[in-house]
Formats: C-alpha cells, sequence, structure tokens
C-alpha cells in the first residue's frame, strides 16, 4: 500500500520540500478535481473546508500553517501579546496584490471588520470573535486590542484571508458582496493565482500571479473541476481530464495500488467524524416505533446516550467501511493536538450493554429516529453515516439514513432541522479551544463562543473551563483546562466521536507529486511538476 512514507520518499528523491524554491518557469497547466467547491469566491462567507481550500488558492491568511498545521510567519511575519488584551502583529513588507496595490495593515483591518456584515450561515465570526478592535500603528504594525487575555489569537487568524481595502470596499455587505466577489471585481487577493473565472458547482479557473511573494506557481494556469462523485472523479482522471484528485474513496484507492500510470498520496487527517445529538426538549426527527409521539427527548437520557455510543463498532467502522483509512475516535480532536486527554477511555462496542440501557432508559423496544449526514464532503461520510444506521438499527433504534449534499445538510443544520446528525470536524487550528469554544460551549454571543453548537448542549463546567483556557496565557495551565474540558464533554456523551479519518489524493504519476495536509487542503500551488 502506497502511504504517507512512499510519498514523501518520493519528494526526497525529487529534492521538494514544502515550501516552493522557484519552479515559476515551467509554463504547465494543472488540472484538478475536488469532491467540493466553495460556495461563493468571498472567502470570509463560509468556514467550510471546501471554501477555505478554494480561496487560499487566491487570497493569503494572515497566519501560515505548515502540513502538520504549525504555525508558520505568513502575511504577519511575528506576533507577541504586550499585555492581558494586547497582540502586536508584524506584517510582511513587499507584499502585492494582484492589481499591482501594496499591502497594508489597513487591508488587515478592513478584512477583519467586514467579516459579520457578509458571512453566512456557516458563520467565519469564529475567527475574529476575540478582537475588540483593531488599531493601526503604521503601514506593517497594527496592535489587536481583545475582549480579555486571548491566548490562542494567533490560532484562529490561521482562517481569517486578507481582501484588498480598496478593491472590496462597495462589496462589503451582505448584499453586495456575492456580485462582487463572484464576478471577480471584488476577488483581489496576494495568494499564488489570480481570479479568471468561477461557475458555481463547476470550473474554478486561475492563472499564476508572477509576483506572488513566495515565488511564482510552477503552474501558468490552473482549472478546479468540482466533481463531487467519488466514481466520476477518478474516471477522470483515469481519462486525463484531470491531473489530480482529493478524496480518493477506501475502495478505489486499494484498486488504485497496482496502477502503473498513478500515484496515490495518503496522509492523516485532522478531520474526526462526530455524532451529534439533540438536547432540546422537543426534537423534531425522533418518534416512538411505528411513527407515534414520544413523551420526551430521548437523547436527553444519559443512559440513552451512552447505549448509542455502544452500538458503534468503531474497529468494524475502520477495517470495512474504510478499508483501513482511519482509526477509532475517542474525542472530538487528534491524539496529541493542543488539548486532547490521555484519560479519556478508549470506546467499547458492547450492543447487549446497549439494549439493556435502553430498557432500562423505558424504550425496550427502542424508537424511530431520522439520521442526517453528507454525502460529499469528506471521504467516507455517506458510507460511515450508512454504517451507523445499521449499528443502531441492531440494538432497536430503527434508523432511517439520510446521507445528503453539503449545500442541503449545513443551512438545515444551522436551522436546528434535525435531531441526530453526523459531520466531520476538523481542529484546523491545532488546539481545543477552535474545537470545543464552538463546540461544546453553550451558544453565548456575550463571550463570542458555541457558533457551531446546533444541539443545545450545556455544561457549565464545560463553559467555565473553556472561558478560563481562552484567557489563559500560560500553555501548561491552558492545557489542562482544555483537557479537562475535553474530558467533561465526551462524557457526557452529546458528542459522540467515531473516527479520525485518513485521506489519499490521487494523481498523474508522471506529472504529479502531492504532499498530503493535515487539513485536507489541496493547494495547487504546493502541487509539484514531477521531474521525468
Amino acid at each position: 500500500m502506497k502511504r504517507m512514507a512512499a510519498s514523501l520518499a518520493l519528494a526526497a528523491a525529487l529534492g521538494l520540500s514544502g515550501t516552493l524554491s522557484g519552479t515559476g518557469a515551467i509554463a504547465q497547466e494543472l488540472t484538478i478535481g475536488v469532491r467540493g467547491g466553495p460556495e461563493s469566491m468571498d472567502p470570509h462567507y463560509s468556514a467550510l473546508g471546501p471554501q477555505a481550500d478554494a480561496a487560499k488558492n487566491i487570497f493569503d491568511p494572515l497566519v501560515w500553517t505548515g502540513d502538520d498545521l504549525q504555525l508558520e510567519p505568513g502575511l504577519a511575519l511575528s506576533w507577541e501579546p504586550l499585555d492581558d488584551d494586547t497582540w502586536e502583529f508584524k506584517l510582511r513588507e513587499g507584499v502585492k496584490f494582484h492589481d499591482g496595490s501594496d499591502f497594508t495593515a489597513e487591508d488587515v483591518k478592513f478584512s477583519i471588520e467586514r467579516i459579520p456584515n457578509v458571512t453566512g450561515p456557516t458563520t467565519t465570526e469564529i475567527y475574529v470573535r476575540r478582537v475588540a478592535d483593531v488599531e493601526i500603528i503604521d503601514d506593517y504594525t497594527m496592535h489587536i486590542h481583545t475582549d480579555g487575555p486571548a491566548a490562542t489569537l494567533p490560532y484562529d487568524f490561521v482562517r481569517l484571508f486578507i481582501v484588498s481595502s480598496e478593491a472590496a470596499k462597495d462589496h462589503s455587505t451582505a448584499e453586495t458582496s456575492a456580485e462582487g466577489f463572484n464576478s471577480g471585481k471584488a476577488a483581489v487577493g496576494t495568494g499564488p493565482f489570480k481570479l479568471v473565472s468561477w461557475e458555481p458547482k463547476g470550473d474554478l479557473v486561475l492563472e499564476r500571479f508572477d509576483d506572488y511573494w513566495r515565488g511564482p506557481a510552477p503552474w501558468a494556469k490552473v482549472t478546479r473541476k468540482e466533481i463531487s462523485d467519488d466514481a466520476s472523479r477518478l474516471a477522470a482522471l483515469k481519462a486525463g481530464d484531470i491531473d489530480v484528485m482529493n478524496y480518493v474513496s477506501s475502495a478505489d484507492y486499494l484498486a488504485l495500488a497496482s496502477d502503473p500510470d498513478i500515484e496515490t498520496f495518503i496522509g492523516d487527517s485532522v478531520y474526526v467524524m462526530n455524532l451529534q445529538l439533540d438536547q432540546r426538549d422537543e426534537t423534531p426527527k425522533v418518534r416512538a416505533k411505528g411513527g407515534g409521539k414520544l413523551d420526551k427527548n430521548p437523547f436527553q437520557d444519559p443512559r440513552v446516550r451512552e447505549a448509542i455510543d455502544l452500538a458503534i463498532d468503531r474497529d468494524t467502522m475502520v477495517e470495512i467501511v474504510l478499508e483501513g483509512l482511519g482509526t477509532p475516535a475517542n474525542q472530538m480532536m487528534p491524539d496529541g493536538f493542543f488539548g486532547s486527554s490521555k484519560k479519556i477511555p478508549a470506546p467499547q462496542y458492547d450492543p447487549e450493554k446497549a439494549r439493556q440501557l435502553l430498557a432500562d432508559a423505558g424504550y425496550p423496544d427502542g424508537f424511530e429516529m431520522d439520521l442526517y449526514c453528507t454525502s460529499d464532503r469528506l471521504p467516507g461520510d455517506g458510507a460511515i453515516c450508512e454504517g451507523l444506521g445499521q449499528m443502531f438499527s441492531q440494538v432497536g433504534i430503527d434508523t432511517n439514513v439520510n446521507a445528503i449534499s453539503k449545500s442541503v445538510y449545513f443551512p438545515a443544520q444551522a436551522r436546528k432541522e434535525y435531531s441526530a446528525f453526523m459531520n466531520g470536524w476538523g481542529t484546523l487550528t491545532g488546539e481545543a479551544s477552535y474545537t470545543l469554544g464552538s463546540l461544546a460551549h453553550s451558544p453565548n454571543e456575550e463571550v463570542k463562543m458555541g457558533a457551531f453548537n446546533r444541539i443545545e448542549y450545556h455544561n457549565p463546567d464545560v463553559d467555565k473551563l473553556m472561558q478560563a483556557g481562552a484567557k489563559e496565557l500560560d500553555a501548561d495551565k491552558r492545557r489542562a483546562y482544555f483537557e479537562e474540558a475535553m474530558e467533561k464533554t465526551m462524557a457526557d456523551r452529546a458528542y459522540i466521536s467515531i473516527v479520525v479519518l485518513q485521506t489519499v489524493w490521487a494523481g498523474n504519476k508522471d506529472k504529479v507529486v502531492v504532499m498530503p495536509r493535515a487539513d485536507e487542503e489541496t493547494l495547487a500551488y504546493f502541487i509539484q511538476p514531477a521531474k521525468k
């Protein structure tokens, strides 16, 4: 099996590294087949992974993350706290926007302040939630004032995309942003490629920006084709219609091992698949056997939530459903991330105990529920969902699985139309405030946490721990707060983690070398031409 070591060895043999070193003279075209594309060309519209994956080709974030999600200088060269509620950021000089204008602190301030006005239902406000005010000291120095100590602010800024304050000034309201950015008029960034055209659910066409501050890309033209069906994407690769594809399915990955024309590249992912169980008194998609109304929401009973957890055979999910491309998960972040806890026990599979717990909770015959998930966002999402439905049915919870497009799923999730639902969450900052602060903290506009808590989960202890950790500048103390919050959240089982994914790319062996990223992004700038 061609695993990550193989791609690293290949890259080493070709003399490649994680950054580009001046191959701009190679005037080639690159065509990428992606499972999901952006919802808008406005990088501040959506926090979903496919949005950022596309945006990062055109716009730079203020703080960069490498392949392993460690913080690196980007448009910001350095950052440091000056006092409890002030961070100083020093910006990179000499950076040009695609229209030839200079990047300055004014563009950062403008980008931060426009986000609340243009963000969509999958809000990007989480990236600037701690910002109280932006003070420009000079063109390349700024002070970010926060609403109290904000130890994790630089991590939040890894998804703070910088737009041109001049190009976007007339396109920074909910009514004007789409027209300005989707037409290309306002889509002026500092990234490696300029926007040529974009068709929703279709092609995103880019051309090389020769004045890119890292050096010009190796590809003169890049076309990202949105091909949501895995089999169709693979067929396009084999036919030569695309040069590289993301999210190779587990079944196709095994078959490609013997294909002499295609190279596969596998990497550990930051994404964890989580089941989420609605905690409201009235929940819309759960009922008694036969369709009758239940007296109460069964998910509010910890015995029911434990039964659901015990019904999940994670080993089978990994080995059979995902063909080995993943690991069982016991918490909402991968092992070793800042705030993950070694005290959380490994998940158990015990369907007999699950049935007993359901009986103890007053459901000896079980009940019925609708389970929702995406079918076109992350590898195996629909298959995992189907597997869950079968496992739940075996313990008496008759499950109607609805694996649907992310374009339908996420808006409905935001409207809280679901009772039980599953989707992947990636801790893209590498630390727990991003995940627990968004999902496990109670929705609270005052402290600006809980933006993605769509199940009305509320644990006062978790709230206190997350608020304390977000303000704690001492790393060891902050880690302890986050670890305890993770332990309490997982013990409650309103969020039930299932698997940590691995991701596979495939490409024309004679044309490309792909360096896997933990955030699963497929960035054309870092796809290298294969040396012949």
